[in-house]
């Protein structure tokens, strides 16, 4: 009995069903009992505020990571239910056709609101507030300059931000919180309360300069730069580009300013441990230069690795040679972290979030430093970074309850 599949079945047949049951055991039963076990796992309630201003299309694309991460580690609302990319944020919110769109922000909150949503709240997330302009709005956005329709952190973010600090309330806030097209005033107070000073400067990697080869370099950038330096707009390569506010444009090429391909955040070992990240990811995306108060810690860090010529031309323009990357202080029994890039902005599938350890299955395949897939900075960087600050959140709430 034990020879019947040698002796009736024949060996071709053989090697097909075992490759057969090879494959069904990696794409059926491994993702069923994944899923199985997030089922089996508890949830836990946690109160989480979202502030995005910047929603053009129902993509979500700018918060989405949150709320996938939310309910990915099983935390709901406090009634619990799932968090929901398409209703639980406060900000722009599109419709069907572009003159449908809403605007639900915590302007539109009274004070008995405000002071609910708050009690109700361990964790707040500015996650962008540069808003939605005219362009956005079209089936084919261009990379133009076109008027705002919305957007801008204003001072009824302010008071309440103000208010959630001194509730010593979990916050997290992120590139772009308090550049343009925030007022300076508001920015201003931002800063007061939160200790950190921008240094009015963005910037962003690049892979080609040579506007025959790269489709995506907005035509403002090329213009702009052209009309205030004098000259022809000769790049090619990569490079990082500098904006400061008030119009400068600057530009570090490869192999002259700078000798890295493309910007590293590096971590220590201290925050690899407490936060899981790897000690280098790269990161290609839009970057705000910060200086902080003493009272901050830096968890991680920008790494451009200028050369001699960089370093002198950084100075010139008021830059240090590292920039922040994520930094956080305490706040009381609460902490506050500011994310110097746009670090939840992320192509995430909203409904792949109920299968158990999925991140160690992308991390097979994307490696922290190939940036050259968009989701790469997602699960090397951001999901680790956010798993160990919505739990410690949420620990260290549940210890504030038994005290009280």
């Amino acid at each position: 009995m034990a020879n019947f599949p040698g002796k009736y079945l024949p060996i071709e047949f053989r090697i097909f069903f075992r490759g057969f049951l090879v494959v069904a055991f990696i794409f059926v039963v491994i993702p069923l009992m994944s899923m199985l076990i997030w089922y089996l796992l508890p949830a836990a309630s946690m109160g989480v505020v979202v502030i995005d201003k910047t929603v053009p299309t129902p993509n979500y694309q700018e918060h989405q990571s949150i709320h996938w991460l939310l309910n990915h580690f099983k935390f709901t609302k406090n009634e619990g239910s799932i968090y929901d990319a398409s209703k639980d944020y406060f900000g722009f919110f599109p419709g069907k056709r572009i003159e449908d769109y809403q605007i639900n922000d915590l302007s539109g909150q009274s004070e008995i609101q405000t002071q609910k949503t708050l009690d109700e709240s361990q964790l707040v997330y500015f996650s962008d507030t540069y808003g939605v302009y005219e362009n956005d709005l079209k089936e084919k956005p261009v990379q133009t300059h076109s008027k705002k329709i919305y957007g801008g952190m204003d001072k009824d973010d302010i008071a309440f931000l103000e208010k959630a600090y001194k509730k010593e309330i979990d916050i997290i806030s992120e590139f772009n919180t308090i550049a343009s097209p925030t007022k300076k005033e508001v920015r201003k107070d931002f800063e007061n309360l939160a200790g950190i000073k921008w240094t009015g400067w963005i910037a962003r990697y690049f892979d080609e300069l040579d506007t025959m080869l790269n489709n995506d370099l907005p035509p403002w950038l090329v213009s702009g730069y052209k009309r205030q330096h004098q000259q022809a707009w000769d790049f090619s390569g990569p490079a990082m580009v500098f904006l400061h506010e008030n119009g400068q444009i600057e530009i570090l090429k490869e192999e002259i300013e700078i000798k890295k391909v493309v910007p590293e955040i590096v971590s220590s070992l201290k925050s690899q441990q407490t936060y899981g990240v790897p000690e280098i990811v790269k990161y290609p995306y839009w970057i705000d230069i910060i200086f902080v108060s003493r009272d901050y810690e830096v968890v991680s860090y920008y790494d451009l690795a200028p050369t001699e010529d960089g370093i002198k031309k950084l100075g010139e323009m008021g830059l240090p040679r590292y920039f922040p990357a994520v930094v956080v202080k305490k706040n009381g029994q609460g902490k506050f972290y500011y994310f110097c890039g746009d670090f939840a902005d992320n192509p995430v599938s909203g409904s792949s979030y109920d299968f158990y350890g999925i991140e160690k299955l992308w991390r097979l395949f994307l490696h922290s430093e190939d940036y050259s897939q968009r989701n790469s900075f997602f699960w090397n960087f951001y999901f680790p970074l956010m798993e160990s600050i919505l739990k410690d959140t949420y620990q260290r709430n549940e210890i504030r309850k038994g005290e009280n």
